[in-house]
């Protein structure tokens, strides 16, 4: 774990409101329209890598899911989650750790990432991001991803990011993924920004290799 990275986003969330953040979304809509294409079970496994305190959970929760684990690398960002969702948070799985050098342990259904993996700058761990997504992912499984667009933002949250187009991301998650949903969209910030983000929905064949 990048303690240099762990350090930056405890800060953050420990330091500002979870409604001031620039990624936060009252309601996580574009994801769960997504995430209902998916036509999964109630009891699917869903894992929103770099939850942060993200309502996503919440919302999940309220579409019947009952399989639902968070990820992040900020303790803070998970424990307002927690506080959240009060005894609602027995039904989610809690992970703190750092995408980039972190393994499921357990089969994923889907993998849910708004806003993570375009922070990851270094080549190295974003293929270490695909690898993690092709361990967990099970076969028939799906993999939503959403970041900066290629005419998106080059930083946020005081930090450089990568800007990818549905090709680039296709190619670093590998060919098991068939790509089935991709288009931009605007995120409105809460201070008033235009951020452009790209949403992808792949899928994994049903014959892993």
């Amino acid at each position: 774990m990048s303690a240099d990275r762990r350090a930056h986003w405890e800060q953050v969330f420990s330091s500002r409101a979870q409604d001031r953040v620039s990624w936060f979304e009252a309601s996580p809509e574009t994801s769960l329209r997504l995430i209902r294409s998916c036509g999964l079970a109630s009891d699917a496994c869903i894992l929103d890598v770099g939850a942060g305190a993200s309502r996503l959970p919440d919302a999940l929760l309220r579409e019947g899911f009952t399989s639902i684990a968070v990820l992040d690398i900020s303790p803070s960002a998970l424990e307002q989650t927690r506080e959240r969702l009060g005894p609602l948070a027995r039904s989610v799985r809690f992970i703190v750790a750092d995408v980039a050098s972190w393994r499921p342990d357990f089969p994923i259904d889907l993998w849910h990432d708004r806003a993570v993996l375009h922070f990851l700058t270094d080549g190295a761990e974003r293929a270490a991001y695909a690898e993690a997504l092709r361990s967990g992912v099970q076969a028939g499984g799906y993999a939503v991803i959403a970041g900066f667009a290629p005419s998106g933002p080059e930083r946020c949250s005081g930090l450089p990011v990568v800007r990818a187009d549905q090709s680039a991301l296709a190619a670093l998650i590998g060919p098991e993924f068939e790509l089935l949903d991709a288009f931009e969209q605007d995120h409105v910030t809460p201070g008033g920004v235009h951020q452009r983000f790209l949403f992808t929905r792949f899928r994994r064949g049903t014959a892993q290799s």
